[in-house]
This record gives C-alpha cells, structure tokens and sequence, in this order.
C-alpha cells in the first residue's frame, strides 16, 4: 500500500495532465492508494469552496484509511527526537505520516523532500515516469 501524500494529492486534483495524476490514477486502479488524517485534515482545510470540499471526500472516502494508534503517537515523537538529535526539524505533520507509513508497512509518495530526511521510511517510486 501506499500513502498518498499532500503534495501528490493536489497535484491529481488540479493538475489533469500532470505525472502524478497518471501516476495516482494507477495506484487507484491496482487499489494500493491509502490516505490517513493528517492528509485528509490538510486537503480539507485547504478547499476553496464547497463543491472542491464535495470531490476531495467523495474522492477519498472510498479509499483504506488507518488511525493513530497510542503506538503511532510514540513512534511520531521518536522518529522527530532522533531527527532533532541529528539537527532536523520536520512539521509534525510530516512525521505522523512517516509513523504511519512505518506501522503500517507502507511507502509513502510525495513531493516534499523533508520525508527523506526520515530514517527507516519507504518512499514510493513512481513507475510511470
């Protein structure tokens, strides 16, 4: 599975004839895209009108959608510590997905060059490029 990040999300969203979209759309048909809350809480405050907020959940509620376990929380503070240790700092945000990804054994596709900063994580390579 992968997660789908922000960066990617809105990319397929307005960018039609973009390679993330193509690249998203394949990940919908062989169903190995996932989102997780904090990307459905950014893309959602990140709507500019009613009918964008309609596509974005309509698009995304049928899509495998994990929660933050007590485990997630601590594995997100661990993996920001040990960042902070080697002089790093990533939005919190950025480091729940990157626990996610890690307990739930997924990659993670993105656009955003601070998750490769994060150690132990697995990041989605796109085939279609």
């Amino acid at each position: 599975m992968v997660i789908v990040d922000t960066s990617i999300w809105i990319a397929f969203f307005n960018r039609q004839g973009s390679q993330e979209k193509v690249e998203v759309d394949c990940l919908l048909d062989k169903e190995e895209a996932m989102v997780v809350g904090p990307i459905l809480t950014e893309l959602i405050q990140g709507t500019r009108s009613e009918k964008e907020l309609r596509i974005i959940k309509d698009a995304l509620s049928v899509l495998p959608y994990v929660e933050m376990t007590k485990a997630t929380w601590e594995l997100t503070g661990g993996i920001g510590l040990e960042l902070r240790r080697k002089g790093f700092t990533v939005a919190t945000v950025d480091l729940m997905i990157a626990a996610l990804a890690q307990e739930y054994g997924c990659a993670v596709y993105t656009l955003d060059s601070d998750f490769q900063r994060i150690p132990h994580l697995r990041l989605y390579t796109p085939t279609t490029y």
